[in-house]
């Protein structure tokens, strides 16, 4: 998506333009969840965030300004400092942290074990069906949280290929988790 076109949503999200706001979500959420996700180191966590992240766009994109700056670094600004946020509430005092220790186990309860075995193992699946450096570029991507100009330098890539690259892997991956 080109930096006009996020302009051009951004705008239309600030009038109110819900099905705008659909199609920001559906082209940033997964660049925005990496940000999460890198931050907070929490999957739940991230997803929590992402979703406070993007009740913030469509309360503040009316204050989105066009400038010499991409629009996508709006959006990732909102989503850092959304997760940094989350990160220093959560700190724990050390009494809170050791009453924790006490109650919490760290293995799941086998049910939900299970399903993340099998969740996994369907993902792997997918995965496997792509080719070897776009699954890696996907995993690079959304699980490790590396940006795409660190993945087009890694594969020696323009960036465009590679933003084709994942855009069509997670196409596949959603057609291969569907059936």
């Amino acid at each position: 998506m080109t930096t006009h076109e996020l302009s051009d949503l951004i705008g239309r999200v600030s009038l109110g333009d819900r099905q705008a706001f659909r199609t920001l979500y559906d082209r940033t959420n997964a660049k925005l969840f990496g940000v999460c996700l890198r931050i907070l180191h929490d999957r739940a966590a991230a997803e929590d965030c992402l979703q406070d992240v993007f009740v913030k766009i469509w309360q503040n994109s009316s204050k989105y300004t066009v400038s010499g700056y991409s629009p996508i670094t709006w959006l990732a600004a909102i989503a850092r400092h959304d997760a940094i946020d989350r990160l220093r509430a959560r700190k724990p005092h050390a009494a809170e942290l050791d009453e924790a220790l006490e109650i919490a186990s760290d293995e799941p309860d086998p049910e939900t074990a299970e399903v993340s075995r099998s969740e996994m193992g369907r993902i792997e699946n997918c995965l496997g069906q792509l080719g070897p450096k776009q699954a890696e570029a996907v995993r690079g991507a959304y699980l490790d949280g590396y940006s795409y100009q660190d993945l087009s330098a890694r594969y020696r890539m323009p960036l465009n290929t590679v933003r084709t690259w994942l855009r069509r892997s997670l196409i596949s991956l959603r057609e291969c988790l569907q059936q």
